[in-house]
């Protein structure tokens, strides 16, 4: 069974830096998206990041030009590097992975535990 593992996250003040990193344990026949996504409290999952098979890159405008994202395919890893946080980015930031476990059926998504990123004023 495919697990995603997080590691990162923490607090920061306003204007600070943090990184978060993702990997992949468990055998799996294909993947095709890997990146993240938040969730603030009272509000639902919203996608931060995601970089796709191909190099393309979806990301909330919100977080354009303070986050990047870095997937290695060969490894099954991906990681967010995240500048100038601001208070609004606080939430639990979930890493996806969109992956086909076996080649007779279809691809899946497949979730982190999360891990918490608060940013104080």
């Amino acid at each position: 069974q495919v697990q995603l593992v997080e590691s990162g996250g923490g607090l920061v003040q306003a204007g600070g830096s943090l990184r978060l990193s993702c990997a992949t344990s468990g055998s799996f026949f294909s993947m095709n998206a890997m990146g993240w996504f938040r969730q603030a409290p009272g509000k639902q999952r919203e996608i931060v990041a995601v970089h796709n098979d191909g190099g393309h890159i979806n990301a909330a405008d919100s977080v354009k030009g303070r986050f990047t994202i870095s997937r290695d395919t060969a490894k099954n890893t991906v990681s967010l590097q995240m500048n100038n946080l601001r208070p609004e980015d606080t939430a639990v930031y979930y890493c996806y992975a969109n992956i086909c476990p076996n080649s007779w059926v279809g691809y899946k998504d497949h979730w982190g535990q999360g891990t918490q990123v608060t940013v104080s004023p």
